[in-house]
C-alpha cells in the first residue's frame, strides 16, 4: 500500500468535543478494568521486601538515598501521614497509577490523530503488558517512572505537533522530576538526543526554550546531585556494584524474547507496527523522533543486555503509533473489526497471562500456575525457589520478626535494654522495623544500602542477636566467635515460600563483643 492510498488522519482539531468525549468510554473503561484488578490484588501475599524497605526510608527522609532518589520516598511519606501504612493505603496509589497508564497510552493515540478504534486498540495495547501488572502493584519507585516517562513523551507529541518549542520548559520540569524519581530517565534523554540528532528537531538546539527545559531539569535533579557528592557518590558505587556482583546480563536473543514475554507476546502486532509507522507513515513521519527514541534504546540494551522491564517506558508511544497505523491500514469496517478482535485478544490473554505476575490465586494455584509456564527464572544472582523472586519477597517477613521476638524475650529486660538486633540485608532490617513494635522489639541496625547510613546504632557491646552471614550455620559461627566472648545459635528462620537465601538462616545470640561497632562500622559497609 503506497502513501497515497492512506487516507488523511483526523487531528483532535477536526472533531467534535462530543465525538472526543464519546471516543475517551472504551479507554475510560479499560482503565477501569485495570484499577479492579490491581484492587482484587492488593492484599496478595503480603508486603514486598522493597515496600518495606520504602515505609523505612520514608522514616528518614533526606535528598537522597543509596539506591534512589528522593520523591518516591517524600510522596510514601505523604500517603503514610494521610492513610496510614496498611497494605492497600501503600499499595492504592500504584492501582490508580496502573489506570492512569492505560488512559494515557490512549490519549497519545489521539494525539497522533487516531479515531475511537485506534484508541480502543492503543488503551488495550497499555493493559497488556503483563510484567508492568507488577510495577503498578507494589510501591515502588518504578510505577512513579513509568507515568512520567509517558507524562514527558506527551509534552514531547505536542510540541511536535504544534511547533512549540515553549514545551520544553515543562518536558525540563517532568524530566527533572523523573530524575529526582529513578535516574533511569536519563534513558529516555539519551534516547531523545538521539532522536533530536537525527531529525529535523536538531534546529531546537539553537532555541533558548530548549536550553531553559535543560536547565530547569539539571536545577530540578540537582540537590540529588549534591547528596551524592557531599557523600561520596553512594549510588554510583551501588549501581557498579550491582551490575558487577548481582545483575545477570542477558544475550540478545534473551532480551528480545524477554520484551515479547514482558509485554505479553500479542502485543508485538501494535509496537512493531507502531515503529513503522513512525519511520515509514505518511502522517507519522513527523513524529520520526519518536521512533528513534525506541530503536536507539532498543539496540542499547539489546547490546547491553539490559533487564526486560528497562525499555518499559517507551511502548506506550509504540502502542499509540501502531494502533494509528493498524486504524489507517484497512478500511473503516475491516479496521473497526479487525481493531475490536486484537484489542479483545490483548486484554484476555492479559487477564490469562495475569497470575504470573499478580497473586489473584492461592499460593499453591500461583505455585502451579507458575511451574507450568516454565518461566520461573531470576535476572539476578540468587537461587529461586518454588515462586519467582516478586512473589518470593512477599512471603516470611512477619515470621522472620516473631522469630527476632521470641529470642529477644528470653533475655532478661536488662539485656533487652542493651540488645542489639543486627540483620543482613535491608529486608531483613525494614521487617524487624515494621512488625517489631507489635513484638516490642527496637529497631534493628544493618550496614545494607541506606541503612548503612542509619547507623551505627548506640550499643554498650553486651546483648546482639545477630543473622548469621551465611546459611553454613557453623561457618556464621565461628565468624561470630571473632568478635564475641559467647556465641550461642538461639534460632532458624522458616518460611516455606520465601526466596531460599531467606529460609534455614541461623540466628545467633552474642554476648561480650570483643570491638566497638562505631571502629567497625565503616568496614561493614555493603552497598548493592
Amino acid at each position: 500500500m503506497s502513501d497515497s492510498d492512506i487516507p488523511r488522519l483526523e487531528t483532535p482539531g477536526d472533531i467534535s468535543p462530543k465525538s472526543c468525549r464519546s471516543d475517551l468510554i472504551p479507554i475510560a473503561l479499560i482503565s477501569a478494568l485495570s484499577l479492579v484488578l490491581h484492587l482484587m490484588a492488593v492484599r496478595g501475599f503480603g508486603f514486598f521486601r522493597d515496600e518495606l524497605y520504602y515505609i523505612a526510608c520514608s522514616d528518614h527522609l533526606a535528598w537522597g538515598f543509596v539506591d534512589q532518589p528522593p520523591l518516591s520516598i517524600l510522596v510514601l511519606k505523604m500517603m503514610k501521614l494521610l492513610f496510614g501504612n496498611s497494605l492497600l493505603a501503600v499499595r492504592a496509589l500504584p492501582a490508580v497509577g496502573g489506570a492512569v497508564f492505560v488512559f494515557l497510552t490512549g490519549l497519545m493515540a489521539r494525539e497522533l490523530g487516531g479515531k475511537r478504534f485506534a484508541l480502543l486498540l492503543a488503551s488495550a495495547a497499555g493493559f497488556a503488558p503483563v510484567g508492568n501488572l507488577f510495577q503498578f502493584h507494589v510501591y515502588s519507585m518504578n510505577f512513579i517512572d513509568l507515568l512520567l516517562w509517558q507524562a514527558a513523551i506527551l509534552i514531547l507529541i505536542r510540541l511536535v505537533k504544534t511547533e512549540n518549542p515553549k514545551l520544553w520548559m515543562p518536558f525540563g520540569v517532568v524530566a527533572g522530576l523523573g530524575l529526582q524519581n529513578k535516574i533511569s530517565l536519563l534513558l529516555l534523554v539519551f534516547g531523545l538526543g538521539v532522536g533530536v540528532l537525527l531529525t529535523k528537531r536538531r534546529s531546537d538546539l539553537k532555541n533558548r526554550h530548549f536550553w531553559l527545559g535543560v536547565g530547569l531539569a539539571i536545577l530540578i535533579f540537582l540537590p540529588y546531585l549534591i547528596w551524592n557528592f557531599t557523600h561520596g557518590w553512594p549510588t554510583l558505587e551501588w549501581m557498579h556494584n550491582a551490575e558487577t556482583q548481582k545483575n545477570i546480563k542477558d544475550t540478545p536473543v534473551a532480551f528480545v524474547i524477554g520484551q515479547l514475554l514482558y509485554n505479553n507476546p500479542l502485543s508485538i502486532l501494535v509496537w512493531l507496527p507502531g515503529l513503522l509507522y513512525f519511520f515509514f507513515h505518511r502522517e507519522g513521519k513527523k513524529f520520526r523522533l519518536f521512533g528513534w527514541v525506541c530503536l536507539s534504546l532498543f539496540l542499547l540494551f539489546m547490546a547491553l543486555g539490559g533487564k526486560n522491564y528497562y525499555l518499559a517506558g517507551v511502548y506506550p508511544v509504540l502502542f499509540a503509533g501502531g494502533a494509528v497505523f493498524f486504524e489507517s491500514a484497512f478500511r473503516p469496517k475491516t479496521g473497526r473489526v479487525l481493531g475490536a478482535a486484537l484489542a479483545v485478544s490483548l486484554i484476555i490473554s492479559t487477564l490469562l497471562l495475569s497470575p504470573l505476575t499478580l497473586p489473584i490465586l492461592s499460593v499453591k494455584k500461583t505455585v502451579a500456575y507458575v511451574e507450568g509456564s516454565g518461566l520461573n527464572r531470576s535476572q539476578e544472582r540468587n537461587e529461586i525457589g518454588v515462586l519467582p523472586q516478586h512473589f518470593a519477597d512477599m512471603f516470611g517477613w512477619e515470621e522472620f520478626t516473631a522469630t527476632i521476638a521470641g529470642i529477644y524475650k528470653t533475655l532478661t529486660p536488662e539485656e533487652q535494654a542493651g540488645c542489639l538486633i543486627y540483620v543482613r540485608n535491608y529486608g531483613e532490617a525494614a521487617a524487624v522495623d515494621f512488625y517489631g513494635p507489635k513484638y516490642g522489639l527496637p529497631k534493628a541496625a544493618c550496614a545494607h544500602n541506606s541503612y548503612w547510613y542509619w547507623g551505627p546504632p548506640q550499643w554498650d557491646g553486651g546483648v546482639a542477636i545477630i543473622m548469621g552471614d551465611s546459611r553454613d550455620p557453623q561457618a556464621s559461627s565461628a565468624d561470630l566467635s571473632t568478635y564475641f566472648e559467647t556465641v550461642e545459635l538461639a534460632g532458624t528462620t522458616r518460611c516455606e515460600f520465601c526466596m531460599p537465601y531467606e529460609n534455614n538462616r541461623a540466628i545467633f545470640l552474642c554476648r561480650r563483643a570483643r570491638f566497638s561497632i562505631q571502629e567497625i562500622w565503616p568496614d561493614e559497609k555493603e552497598f548493592i
